[in-house]
């Protein structure tokens, strides 16, 4: 029988459970239940037990472990204020950090790979070096009866410079003869070497972390410190790493949606009643209807036509949608894409079956003609050349599908084409990533363009998702 957590700790787990949900992390009681029984047969002191059995028993998607590990360093801290540590700062005879003593026992704990001593080293220096708008002397002298310290990992790390202790690292380990050849064995040390200096640049990051969270509170330091799941990070403030993460989550995002769809098709309402058979199977019953006939559905497989602003910031977003429609094309019986800056140009056949889409984006821009004058969209433009190059692009049996933020440079809307087209089209759904309350400010026509239109807020993929599984055919 599992002991129950002790005193204090379920409201502490429940604090807990709280900021995962903040965090969008799905935390549901029959989860928060397991972290208590996890709390009351774990030992509290081997944190790596326990911040595994509480992901064992809290998480159940992937791509929530950075936030899951993030607030429980912060919830359950790996030590309280300095902490004990075997590891000293060496000072000087006038009470100031020795910096270069302190250097030749960072670089040995480099050259040795010992982790436990470099977090334990992390945390005396930060106690030393790491208060901000002092001198970063003295263990962090007092700033003031009731003020709370200011604690700063640049601080720390400008005075420590960790990456310019490479060289001498590299001429200890050949002196000893660690490194035999000077090629291949070399560069491979160099790059460990290189991965050791950046760990310990987050230790101490983590530790500035901790220490700020005991004098400011734990929420302040998680709105800004948690990272972003892939699926919250908006794709105009996206970077490049996070564009990167987003694309390896299309295939597994169309597999959820396609398995979605495939609940609806199933759980879907029968077809209209047939009353022919629903009359001669009341024969049986007296002429009572009591099991009614339904004509079998049948629905087709649309046509879907893409057409995509790949300018700028929100090429970004026009790249994960066209991957993820790409991943769905089997729920499509014909899928044409069409990119545009000031003019469209169609670029299927960058997306059919077996391409590689690795550098997709590259080469639409490369390839395909979008730019007629200075390379900014034009969105009546793009329009107006999709109707004069590919009048029969959008019919009848089309759903079109517009990708952009809508904004114009001040151009001509052409909103006459686009009413056109909508006309033409059985469905038609535009996808803005700008967040609804920037539509129309300044040049974007957005909400000219939503007169004539359903349009979408889709800032994130989680909103994309959401979408799109709302637009598949059933």
């Amino acid at each position: 029988m599992v002991s129950p957590p002790p005193h204090g700790l379920p409201g502490h787990l429940v604090e807990f459970v709280g900021a995962l949900r903040t965090h969008h992390v799905s935390v549901g009681p029959g989860e928060t239940v397991d972290a208590a029984s996890v709390l009351g047969a774990l030992n509290l002191l081997h944190r790596d037990q326990l911040r595994e059995g509480l992901a064992a028993a809290l998480l159940r998607r992937s791509g929530q472990r950075a936030v899951f590990d993030t607030l429980f360093d912060l919830y359950f801290p790996i030590a309280i204020g300095r902490g004990q540590s075997e590891v000293e700062v060496p000072w000087t005879s006038e009470g100031e950090v020795d910096l270069d003593a302190l250097r030749d026992i960072l670089a040995d704990l480099l050259r040795d790979g010992d982790d436990a001593a470099l977090r334990e080293l992390a945390r005396a220096v930060v106690d030393a070096l790491g208060q901000a708008g002092g001198n970063g002397q003295g263990g962090g002298g007092a700033t003031g009866a009731g003020t709370p310290r200011n604690w700063s990992a640049y601080q720390v790390l400008r005075q420590v410079s960790p990456e310019t202790l490479l060289a001498r690292i590299m001429s200890d380990l050949r002196a000893g003869g660690s490194v035999q050849d000077q090629g291949f064995t070399d560069e491979v040390l160099r790059r460990e070497i290189r991965q050791r200096i950046a760990e310990f640049r987050k230790m101490i990051t983590e530790e500035v972390r901790r220490r700020t969270a005991e004098t400011r509170g734990r929420e302040p330091v998680a709105r800004t410190a948690v990272p972003k799941q892939a699926e919250q990070v908006e794709f105009l403030s996206a970077y490049a790493d996070q564009l990167a993460q987003l694309r390896r989550t299309v295939h597994p995002l169309a597999r959820r949606l396609a398995s979605r769809l495939a609940v609806r098709r199933r759980r879907a309402k029968h077809g209209q009643m047939d009353l022919r058979r629903t009359l001669r199977r009341s024969m049986s019953t007296g002429g009572v209807p009591m099991r009614p006939a339904y004509r079998t559905r049948r629905p087709g497989r649309p046509e879907l036509v893409v057409l995509c602003d790949v300018s700028g910031s929100v090429a970004g977003f026009s790249h994960f949608t066209l991957l993820l429609v790409q991943a769905l094309r089997e729920q499509f019986s014909k899928v044409r894409v069409f990119a545009f800056v000031e003019r469209a140009d169609e670029v299927t056949h960058l997306f059919e079956p077996g391409s590689d889409l690795a550098g997709v984006m590259t080469r639409v821009l490369r390839e395909a003609e979008l730019v007629a004058f200075d390379g900014h969209s034009d969105y009546g433009g793009a329009l107006a050349s999709l109707v004069e190059q590919w009048p029969d692009a959008v019919g009848s049996r089309s759903s079109l599908l517009i990708l952009g933020d809508a904004r114009t440079n001040y151009r001509d809307p052409n909103l006459t084409v686009l009413r056109r087209l909508i006309g033409q089209a059985r469905h038609s759904h535009w996808l803005n990533p700008e967040p609804r309350n920037q539509w129309g400010s300044g040049d974007s026509a957005a909400l000219r363009y939503a007169d004539l239109m359903p349009m979408h807020e889709c800032r994130t993929v989680a909103q994309l998702a959401d979408v799109v599984e709302s637009l598949l055919p059933v």
